[in-house]
């Protein structure tokens, strides 16, 4: 049969095919295309950007369970102006379409870092990190209420023409509901899960291992909690969904496809298999030869469709 044609469309952000990097697994890119090939992944999204330079949280910031990983990094990032102006003009030639993910703790960070983003060459859409804490509201996050995650939405929204992608958080009693709450404040889509919140203790020190106590918890461990949201959000909302969570094999991937995602993003493992992403794209070609499938879109939530 003929080439599987693996393009997708995340309402007009047009992807070569549906395999991203998740934000804070892969920096810029820049350390990874010394290794990888790069210009062959459907995007990069970028680590979290924030407006000001960030030197993340204190102490030990990365610890390893069975089957997972914690982190507590705390958004280390250059800021936007250093992002734009060191960064971004090799950013842009690495090859793959990039997605900057925007982090703000208020509706106001949110919308400067839309405007400054926004109107640069080589950003192709913003993915929004609604998990950030609200100053304004006592630091509950934004990404727990959908009246709060409708108005970054709906800032964000006014603030850029460039397609809006709402990150959502599992750490919430109903994550459709959310969803739902976005869809309505304009986002064209919307990325999920984010980290589950964990912790660790170290019994000979008697203290947690962190040295910001919680962190979120991410690899493959989470990949059924992940699964079952993107089940739920895609047959409630319109717009695209992008999946992650655990995502380490083409097989997950496939899973997540076939659970309604649009795409999906690889984290965790790039750090212990930085051709993951590769081989990935790889196998849901072969899968798709195999099966006489022509587009992936054909795909997208066929679990459920058919039932």
């Amino acid at each position: 049969m003929g080439k599987v044609n693996l393009a997708v469309d995340i309402q007009g952000l047009r992807l070569d095919n549906p395999v991203l990097t998740a934000s804070g697994t892969y920096g810029f890119g820049l350390e990874y295309s010394q290794i990888v090939e790069v210009c062959k992944l459907g995007a990069i999204v970028t680590k979290g950007l924030t407006l000001e330079p960030r030197k993340g949280n204190p102490g030990k910031r990365i610890f390893e369970t069975p089957a997972g990983l914690l982190n507590s990094i705390g958004l280390e990032n250059p800021g936007v102006e250093s992002f734009i102006k060191d960064y971004l003009p090799q950013v842009k030639d690495l090859g793959p379409k990039i997605i900057a993910n925007i982090s703000g703790n208020t509706i106001e960070d949110y919308i400067e870092l839309a405007e400054r983003l926004g109107n640069q060459a080589g950003i192709a859409a913003l993915e929004v990190n609604i998990s950030c804490p609200n100053v304004k509201a006592g630091g509950m996050a934004f990404g727990i209420s959908p009246q709060m995650a409708a108005q970054v939405t709906k800032a964000v929204r006014k603030s850029t023409t460039l397609p809006v992608l709402v990150k959502l958080s599992p750490n919430v009693t109903d994550i459709t509901e959310i969803a739902l709450a976005v869809e309505e404040a304009g986002a064209d889509g919307v990325s999920l899960i984010n980290t589950l919140l964990g912790m660790a203790i170290d019994i000979n020190s008697q203290k947690p291992v962190l040295g910001n106590i919680v962190g979120g918890f991410s690899g493959p461990a989470v990949k059924p909690v992940a699964l079952r949201a993107v089940w739920q959000v895609a047959q409630k909302v319109k717009i695209p969904v992008i999946g992650m969570g655990g995502i380490s094999t083409w097989q997950d991937a496939v899973e997540f496809i076939l659970a309604g995602a649009t795409a999906i993003e690889v984290g965790t493992a790039n750090f212990y298999n930085p051709q993951a992403p590769l081989e990935i794209l790889a196998g849901i070609g072969n899968y798709c030869q195999e099966r006489g499938v022509t587009a992936i879109t054909d795909l997208i939530g066929l679990a459920w469709k058919e039932r």
